[in-house]
């Protein structure tokens, strides 16, 4: 049993901090989105059972406590998405060296939250307009 080799492990990989960073983070978003899933089959259950139904789901998902998850889960998507399109480029053999690695490490965290403002601030634009009655 001893003359058999070992699989890679962890300890044979260089890992550096800001890729285990990027990682993880891009593991955590994607459970992040996919537990959002449910708020999502939610609400288009609430929608598919009539007006009734989609009113109650309404007053559910307006609620203050669902108003900040939802911000979590769109920081979520703007990290996962920039992070998803970074491995998509490595996919094709560009941007694997360190330098480069480091440097789209940076540019999705900034771009990230840049998008998740972007995003954060025109829901909450739209929030603010249905609450006063101007919901488009």
């Amino acid at each position: 049993m001893a003359d058999r080799p070992l699989s890679p492990h962890l300890s044979v990989y260089r890992m550096y901090r800001y890729s285990v960073l990027t990682s993880i983070t891009n593991r955590l978003t994607g459970v992040a989105l996919s537990a959002g899933l449910i708020v999502l089959v939610y609400w288009l259950m609430a929608a598919a059972g009539g007006a009734k139904a989609y009113g109650r789901a309404l007053g559910v998902l307006s609620s203050g406590a669902l108003k900040v998850i939802f911000l979590i889960l769109l920081a979520a998507f703007s990290y996962h998405l920039l992070a998803g399109i970074r491995h998509l480029i490595w996919d094709s053999g560009r941007g694997l060296e360190r330098s480069q690695s480091q440097r789209s490490a940076w540019l999705i965290g900034i771009a990230g939250l840049l998008l998740f403002a972007g995003l954060a601030w025109w829901t909450c634009l739209h929030w603010t307009m249905a609450g006063a009655g101007g919901a488009r």
